[in-house]
C-alpha cells in the first residue's frame, strides 16, 4: 500500500466545533472595547446594548414587528425549557426528536413535566414523518438536529390554521436556514452558534399565540424565578426590550452585536444563508466523490447546511467508533481540524460545521487533510491486524 501524503496546506482556521463555532472571520478582541465592562446592564448604556442586540436579530432574521425577542439565561437550552414549562399542559401535546437534543425535550416533557405526550421519534440520520403530526397539538422539535445533521425542509407540513402552538429549537438553524416565522410560535437558539457568539446567552422569540398562551394559562407546576415571563397574569414586556431576567455579560452582548453588524456588512441573512450553503456543499461534493464516506442524513432534501455529520462506510473498518476516534486525533494533531468529532449519543464518525462564519477556503483545506488521515489510520489498522 502506498503511504498517504500530507496535504500542503492547512484551513487558515482549523476551528470546526458545532458549538461554541468559530468566530466571524473579522473578529478581534480589541473590536469589543467598547463594551460597559462594569457597569450595571439596568444602565443606559447597558440597556441600549441589549435593545441593540433584540432590535438586530430582528433586522436580520426579518421576525414580524409582533413577535417578541427576549434575551434569556442558559443558552438555547434554557430559552427551551422557559418555553415548555411555562407553556406545555394546556392542552395535548406533541413531542419529535431524531437526534439527541430533541430526545432531551422528550425527556423533559415526560418524566419531568409528566405529560402525557405523544411521542414521534426516528434515528439519525432520519426525520420524523411531519405529515403525520397532529398541529393541533401543541409540538415541540428541533428545526435542525445539531447531532444527526437533518433539518426540517420546510414548514409545509405545519397548517397556519393550526390550534396547539409549535415550539421550534432553531439553534443550529436560526441565520443560516429560512425560518417559516407565520408557522412557528416559540423560537429559540443561541448566539454561539452560526454567529459565533459566547455561550451561555439564549434568544426566546414568542408569536402573539405564544404571548396569549402565557396569559391565559398557568402550569399546575411551580416555575423557578428564570422561568417566569409574566407578571400579574401579563407579559412582562421587560424582558423583551432588554431588562433581561438575570445579570448578562456585557462582553458576550458586545461579541454579538460586533457578529450582527458583520451579517449587515456581508449582506444580511441571504449572504449569511449563502455561505452556509457552499461550505456544505463543499463536503457534500468531497462526499459525493467517495465511496468510503458519506452523509450521515439520507435524503439530500433534509442535509443540514450546517452541523454537517458524516459517516465512514468502509467495510474493512473493524470498529466505527474507534476509527473515527482516531481519525479525528490525527487531524487534531496536524492543526487540521478541532473539534470534528461526532457527538457523542450519535453514531461515530465527523461533524464539521458549515455555517456562516467558517471560510469555504478553510472547508476546502480540509477536505485533503480528511482524506489522508483517513488512508493514513486505515493502513495503520491493517499494519496492526
Amino acid at each position: 500500500m502506498t503511504a498517504p501524503v500530507k496535504p500542503a496546506a492547512r484551513p487558515a482556521n482549523p476551528r470546526f466545533s458545532s458549538g461554541p463555532c468559530a468566530k466571524p472571520p473579522v473578529f478581534s478582541l480589541d473590536k469589543l472595547a467598547d463594551a460597559p465592562l462594569g457597569r450595571s446592564h439596568r444602565a443606559a448604556a447597558g440597556k441600549g446594548k441589549l435593545k441593540a442586540a433584540i432590535e438586530g436579530t430582528r433586522e436580520i432574521l426579518n421576525v414580524p414587528a409582533d413577535y417578541r425577542i427576549g434575551i434569556v439565561p442558559a443558552s438555547d437550552t434554557g430559552a427551551v425549557e422557559m418555553a415548555m414549562w411555562s407553556m406545555l399542559g394546556a392542552r395535548k401535546c406533541e413531542m419529535i426528536a431524531w437526534e439527541s437534543f430533541g430526545a432531551g425535550w422528550v425527556t423533559d416533557a415526560v418524566k419531568q413535566l409528566k405529560l402525557d405526550a405523544t411521542v414521534r421519534e426516528a434515528d439519525y440520520g432520519e426525520i420524523v414523518d411531519l405529515a403525520q403530526v397532529d398541529f393541533d397539538a401543541d409540538v415541540v422539535f428541533t428545526w435542525n438536529g445539531t447531532t444527526s445533521g437533518v433539518r426540517v425542509p420546510d414548514g409545509a407540513a405545519i397548517p397556519d390554521d393550526r390550534a396547539g402552538l409549535t415550539i421550534c429549537d432553531a439553534t443550529s438553524a436560526a441565520f443560516a436556514q429560512d425560518l417559516p416565522w407565520e408557522k412557528l410560535d416559540v423560537v429559540t437558539f443561541s448566539w454561539q452558534k452560526v454567529m459565533g457568539g459566547e455561550a451561555a446567552h439564549g434568544m426566546l422569540i414568542l408569536s402573539p399565540r405564544a404571548v396569549e398562551r402565557l396569559e391565559s394559562y398557568t402550569p399546575p407546576w411551580p416555575l423557578p424565578k428564570i422561568f417566569r415571563m409574566t407578571k400579574g397574569g401579563k407579559l412582562n414586556e421587560g424582558i423583551f426590550e432588554g431588562a433581561t431576567i438575570n445579570t448578562p455579560s456585557m462582553l458576550c452582548v458586545e461579541d454579538y452585536l460586533l457578529a450582527l453588524d458583520w451579517a449587515r456588512e456581508i449582506g444580511g441573512l441571504e449572504a449569511l444563508k449563502a455561505r452556509a450553503d457552499a461550505n456544505a456543499q463543499a463536503v457534500w461534493d468531497f462526499c459525493e466523490a467517495r465511496d468510503w464516506i458519506e452523509n450521515l442524513a439520507k435524503d439530500p432534501a433534509t442535509r443540514s447546511n450546517t452541523s454537517v455529520c458524516l459517516k465512514f462506510t468502509d467495510e474493512r473498518i473493524a470498529d466505527g467508533a474507534a476509527f473515527a476516534k482516531a481519525v479525528q486525533k490525527r487531524l487534531e494533531a496536524e492543526g487540521a481540524a478541532l473539534d470534528v468529532g461526532a457527538y457523542r449519543d450519535a453514531p461515530p464518525g465527523l461533524r464539521i460545521w458549515c455555517g456562516a462564519t467558517v471560510e469555504r477556503s478553510d472547508i476546502e483545506a480540509l477536505l485533503p487533510w480528511i482524506d489522508w488521515a483517513y488512508h493514513t489510520e486505515l493502513e495503520a489498522q491493517a499494519a496492526a491486524a
